[in-house]
């Protein structure tokens, strides 16, 4: 299964977030999403760390995901009492101590501009800086691996610079290439399979992430920290 937030249509919520408690939803029957409140952050996401540390332990868990600042656990069995599994995960979250991972450093050559690059312009004009500005602000950037998901190996980047933040397309491209450097809301990511993609490409790496025939087939993993090299500008 992959960590996202958005993927399940059937969401009921069972306790609403404040500022300072966590939103649970129910995802189906046996499944629960726990969101962190407050901001999309490294603090909110080593507790989320934290807390799917704790829950592992736990006998009647058949899986818990981590993703985004939230974490989805899913039961062997159709809990009996819902809400008594909302105070079990609160309580978890309101003890879970924050701890970081420690992961290795990727470091991702890419071709900045160039074909591969059809959203650079947009950018531009939405953020009012130069293309190479642009650039400048993307590869000097260090990034944490929050979460994978999505595509097999993709990598859920935490770090992006604000100014260079753009949403999502209201039209997704149609067959965005394998390989892409996007950047999608607040975060920046690389492309994982050829196809329909809403976020916005400004270069290209070809660097092969996803291995299905390797030991460990994604190359990113949680705690990771990530840095983009520029190989070549095209501008």
């Amino acid at each position: 299964m992959i960590a996202t937030t958005n993927r399940h249509t059937s969401q009921r919520e069972i306790v609403p977030a404040t500022q300072s408690r966590a939103r649970v939803s129910a995802i189906g029957a046996r499944s629960f999403l726990l969101e962190a409140p407050g901001d999309f952050d490294l603090v909110a996401q080593r507790r989320i760390w934290a807390l799917s540390r704790t829950v592992k332990g736990w006998p009647d868990i058949a899986e818990d995901i981590p993703g985004m600042t939230n974490l989805l656990v899913i039961f062997r069995e159709t809990p009996e009492y819902p809400d008594a599994v909302v105070a079990r995960l609160l309580d978890a979250w309101k003890n879970a101590q924050s701890i970081d991972l420690t992961g290795k450093t990727i470091e991702i050559p890419v071709h900045y501009g160039g074909e591969y690059a059809s959203d650079l312009p947009a950018l531009c004009d939405l953020s009012g800086l130069r293309d190479r500005e642009i650039v400048r602000i993307h590869h000097e950037a260090t990034y944490r691996v929050f979460a994978l998901g999505s595509a097999p190996g993709f990598g859920y980047l935490y770090g992006l610079d604000p100014r260079i933040y753009m949403p999502r397309k209201t039209v997704p491209s149609l067959k965005m290439p394998k390989g892409c450097v996007t950047i999608g809301g607040m975060q920046t990511g690389v492309a994982m399979l050829t196809g329909p993609n809403g976020w916005n490409s400004i270069g290209f790496a070809t660097l092969d992430m996803f291995d299905p025939t390797a030991p460990t087939p994604a190359m990113m993993a949680p705690g990771d920290t990530v840095r983009f090299l520029p190989a070549r500008i095209e501008l």
